[in-house]
């Protein structure tokens, strides 16, 4: 799946002009990314469980929801989370790079136009009041509003609470994950007979989007898709790399 492009018809000093910086080679380029390196962006290819997006699953659900369905009904994920995504993400959260919002709402549109059905609202996942203020913004917010107002669906701005604080769930099992989310959200508008597409930056166990879909589905919503950039596996339930010291420096504009 190609990412989205954006592409000038003008002369080559307009061209020049319009030119930045590739995000992680930081070569001169047209878009967030040089072609060398979106070509090496880690693209999902087959199909996995159609409910949580589990790879290897081959368009059949997988043993996990099985065996504990999630309260969302279906997930469409854009990449793995591997490498340079995992670098361009954490430059995202950590790094308040946000001129990556464009790239990734972007590719998140590509990846879900191709879906049969269109919700009728897309709402964020969101954050506890403290890591708001700590972070400044909510990474899948900005997501959520960029796509909504591309594909002209209603963005609910505040349609999902986060009613208390949680640990981080990185470093936590599926077990301690549920127990961290339990009752973690709420819904105080009428969602009755609404498909909703709830929007988040990775998906790793699917804990806290279940969780968030459980006060969706309560809230009236008949059905709820997970979209989100990456699907994580469980190597990755470890705590988050923002003090990586080996975190490349990463080209950001300013």
């Amino acid at each position: 799946m190609p990412l989205p492009t954006f592409r000038f018809s003008a002369a080559p000093g307009w061209k020049q002009l319009f030119s930045q910086d590739c995000q992680l080679c930081g070569c001169r380029a047209l878009d967030s990314l040089c072609p060398a390196c979106a070509r090496e962006l880690p693209f999902r290819h087959g199909a996995g469980c159609p409910q949580c997006a589990a790879e290897g699953a081959e368009s059949q659900l997988c043993g996990g929801c099985l065996a504990h369905p999630p309260a969302f009904d279906r997930t469409v994920a854009v990449f793995r989370y591997a490498f340079p995504l995992d670098r361009l993400l954490q430059s995202y959260k950590f790094r308040q790079n946000l001129a990556l919002t464009s790239l990734f709402a972007g590719a998140l549109n590509a990846a879900v136009s191709r879906q049969p059905a269109r919700p009728d609202t897309l709402i964020a996942v969101p954050l506890a009041r403290a890591r708001l203020a700590e972070r400044g913004f909510n990474q899948s917010a900005l997501l959520a509003e960029s796509l909504a107002r591309a594909m002209q669906i209603d963005f609910a701005t505040h349609g999902l609470l986060k009613i208390r604080d949680t640990l981080p769930q990185a470093g936590l099992n599926r077990a301690a994950r549920l127990k961290n989310v339990r009752g973690a959200f709420d819904c105080a508008r009428s969602l009755a007979g609404r498909h909703v597409a709830l929007v988040d930056d990775v998906m790793t166990t699917g804990a806290t989007l279940s969780e968030a879909a459980k006060a969706l589905k309560k809230a009236g919503a008949a059905s709820v898709s997970a979209w989100v950039l990456a699907r994580a596996g469980r190597e990755w339930a470890m705590p988050p790399a923002q003090n990586d010291p080996d975190l490349p420096d990463i080209a950001i504009p300013f």
